[in-house]
């Protein structure tokens, strides 16, 4: 019991020399943050306002929060008496090891920043990079998420996204639609490329300029393969795909032209 008064007692000094420092600096990191918040906030709302590109907003966001926390530790720590010029040396050796440690996670970082600034994508792109295809949801510090088509949700470092080949499917307001159907030798070509021709006039999602290219492109094993171009608005492009094979194949079919499949012939002889 007299040691634990002896303690109290000469950490009382401690206590009235600090302490009331130290109820400063939790008083100022609790309504630090507060302001912090409101900050982002408020700058997110600017960013609306201002009609910044959506892309870099939560960027542009979340990379000030970062930097006003981190100044406002580095205040509270000085007001509880912790010297800062020690502090900054251990902390930047200690940040020499962490960003060795964490190479990866500093490039998806530059790898943000270069997205960023390059925009090959922007939120609500269509793209196709590191073996997955989905829409842009948001750029975020150290990676890009995607929403594929059957709504599943990709997140994609930003590194490799950065420094690899990426296909944006919606840079171009307009897309080509390829197709190659197969007739049989026996069929006439000229009338099926006019059922095609006639088939390509009934959509009007298809446009005329630039006009619809269709001509014998192979001449194959077991067919004569007609190889057909169109030209539609990208957010079309699936439609008019559809649309084609389907309406070709009936067409052929009502008209009497052959599609060839795969086939084998199997010849049994009697043993004598």
């Amino acid at each position: 019991m007299e040691q634990i008064m002896d303690l109290f007692e000469s950490s009382k000094g401690y206590i009235v020399a600090y302490g009331g420092q130290l109820v400063l600096a939790i008083i100022t990191l609790i309504v630090g943050f507060w302001v912090i918040a409101k900050i982002t906030k408020g700058m997110k709302k600017a960013f609306q306002i201002k009609q910044v590109d959506v892309t870099l907003q939560p960027f542009l966001v979340g990379l000030l929060s970062y930097i006003l926390k981190i100044l406002l530790v580095i205040s509270v720590m000085s007001m509880v008496g912790i010297q800062m010029t020690s502090f900054i040396a251990i902390l930047g050796a200690a940040g020499l090891a962490v960003g060795m440690a964490l190479s990866g996670t500093l490039q998806n970082f530059a790898g943000g920043v270069m997205l960023l600034v390059l925009k090959p994508f922007k939120k609500g792109d269509f793209i196709e990079a590191q073996g997955y295809k989905g829409t842009v949801q948001e750029i975020q510090i150290f990676s890009t998420i995607l929403n594929t088509p059957d709504n599943r949700v990709i997140f994609i470092p930003n590194g490799g996204l950065s420094t690899s080949s990426l296909i944006n499917y919606s840079r171009e307001s307009n897309r080509r639609v390829d197709f190659s159907f197969g007739i049989g030798y026996g069929d006439d070509i000229d009338k099926a490329k006019g059922i095609i021709l006639d088939v390509i006039s009934q959509n009007d999602k298809i446009f005329e300029t630039p006009e619809p290219f269709v001509a014998v492109g192979e001449l194959a094993d077991s067919s004569v393969n007609i190889t057909t171009r169109v030209w539609c608005k990208g957010e079309d492009y699936w439609g008019v795909f559809f649309y084609m094979n389907e309406a070709v194949k009936k067409a052929f079919d009502k008209q009497g032209v052959s599609i060839p499949f795969p086939q084998t012939d199997v010849h049994l002889f009697k043993a004598e």
